[in-house]
């Protein structure tokens, strides 16, 4: 596992299978992003059996064949489509085009892992939805920066039995190493990645809606800025949003690609989540200049102050969870209106962004911005 590339970062856990042989079979389909390794780590330790992949670049199938010995590369995406035995297909391709592949999935009775953002616009999540409805099957999104981190899942399970009372604030940071050189064109398009706000805003997004336990919630402010990427003109470097829940919970999250050569990992992110009787800060992937495991969780409440140290032992329920939703169509791992509601809501941010410019002159971003 790459901890100095997030493109690449795959977490790998224990195996904890919820399904016997043959009885989950998925396939990969679009190898764009390195998350695709980490959606098919979880699924296989929870048991799916990978068998085929399918992507236009040889080079991409080659080194995907070589990390899963045995899986057999299809010679098109009309082959796996077309299996029978295959029930689920999981995939990160470039995320303009994800919804198109989720329709197709569906339309060919299999459910559908995507990574984030899985959509790029409000208006694919609208045919989403109404596939899903059409269809009854599943359309599961991969936001991995809480789903395939043990810290932050422990905050959740913290938080569920009263740790620090009713959340009412959430910040989050998601600061990510540009390796500028290393990406793909896609990576500097905003009509592929969707924007700052939508690609990496996703995961900070869909933590707070579980955090808090809110339903929905309104975008009062944002902005997105590119400092320092003037050879990519259209690219956007920072961001940050403030949100509003239903429930009266507020949220506050940055997002940006400025994290120095010097750190240890990827990205400092991080979470500080508030409630009524104490608070917990979730440092996820390092705790600086002093360890360099991730996976520390702070918890302050009426009992005193307790540190924790959680890699290895609270695990990736998600994988397993999701498996046993799309066979017996439950909704334990993560409902489907909670998946969509996360991507809405960092579409509208993106979508009613202002645009900070030089000299802190400001600009409306796709004429819904919020000043």
């Amino acid at each position: 596992m790459n901890k100095q590339d997030g493109m690449n970062y795959a977490p790998e856990g224990n195996v904890d299978k919820v399904v016997g042989e043959g009885e989950f079979r998925f396939a990969a389909i679009g190898l764009d992003h390195g998350h695709i390794y980490g959606m098919c780590n979880g699924l296989i330790e929870a048991g799916g059996e990978l068998v085929t992949v399918y992507d236009p670049d040889p080079e991409k199938v080659k080194g995907f064949c070589e990390k899963y010995p045995g899986v057999d590369p299809a010679h098109s995406e009309d082959d796996i489509l077309k299996d029978s035995s295959i029930q689920l297909i999981a995939s990160a391709n470039i995320p303009v085009h994800r919804h198109e592949l989720g329709l197709r999935a569906l339309d060919h009775g299999k459910h559908y892992f995507t990574d984030k953002p899985a959509f790029t616009k409000k208006e694919q999540i609208e045919l989403a939805r109404k596939k899903v409805e059409e269809t009854g099957l599943k359309w599961g999104i991969y936001y991995s920066e809480r789903l395939h981190v043990e810290s932050a899942i422990f905050a959740g399970q913290l938080i569920d039995q009263g740790a620090i009372g009713r959340v009412i604030q959430v910040i989050g940071t998601g600061p990510h190493r540009a390796n500028a050189a290393s990406r793909p064109n896609w990576f500097f398009d905003p009509e592929a990645y969707g924007g700052i706000l939508c690609d990496i805003g996703s995961h900070q997004i869909e933590q707070f809606l579980h955090y808090t336990g809110a339903k929905d919630a309104e975008v009062l402010h944002s902005k997105v800025a590119n400092y320092n990427h003037k050879q990519y003109p259209q690219f956007e470097d920072y961001g940050d949003a403030t949100l509003v829940a239903d429930n009266g919970a507020t949220f506050y999250f940055r997002v940006d690609w400025f994290t120095p050569d010097g750190l240890g990992t990827w990205g400092d992110g991080r979470a500080l989540i508030l409630g009524t009787e104490g608070y917990i800060e979730v440092r996820k992937y390092i705790d600086i200049a002093r360890s360099s495991s991730g996976d520390h969780l702070y918890l302050v409440n009426k009992e005193g102050e307790k540190h924790f140290e959680v890699s290895g032992q609270v695990g990736f329920p998600f994988f397993g969870q999701f498996i046993l939703d799309c066979l017996n169509g439950t909704e334990h791992a993560m409902t489907q209106e909670h998946a969509f509601k996360a991507a809405e809501l960092c579409i509208d941010a993106q979508e009613r962004a202002i645009i900070v410019e030089e000299a802190g002159q400001v600009s409306i971003l796709n004429n819904g911005g919020n000043l």
